[in-house]
């Protein structure tokens, strides 16, 4: 099993900033990518962004020139950058983590998620 922990959520006002960041441990053999998601009351979870294991990105249009995903890979830790926050952005945000936990299995693993709230 792997497991995800994140942290670096809260209540921020409008144009602020947070950082959020997911570290995974447990049975991990390789992680294909890591990212980021989020979710409100009555809506499906959207990505926010993703990075794989060669540093490739993938940003929601939402997400793009205001946030930043990065990666440390030899801490398996997965950090989002959020600039210029706005109250559409206030949700429950998820860190994801495709991994295989040996050879030839591979799956999705959740955090619990962390609330963002932007407020003023």
């Amino acid at each position: 099993q792997v497991q995800l922990v994140e942290s670096g959520g809260g209540l921020v006002q409008p144009g602020g900033s947070l950082r959020l960041s997911c570290a995974a441990s447990g049975s991990i053999f390789r992680i294909i990518a890591m990212g980021w998601f989020r979710q409100t009351p009555g809506k499906e979870r959207e990505l926010v962004a993703t990075i794989n294991a060669g540093g490739g990105r993938n940003y929601a249009d939402f997400a793009k020139g205001r946030f930043t995903i990065s990666r440390d890979n030899a801490m398996n830790t997965v950090y989002l950058q959020m600039n210029s926050l706005n109250s559409e952005d206030t949700a429950v945000y998820y860190c994801n983590t495709r991994a295989y936990s040996d050879p030839k299995s591979w799956a999705d693993y959740w955090g619990q998620g962390t609330q963002v709230t932007v407020s003023s």
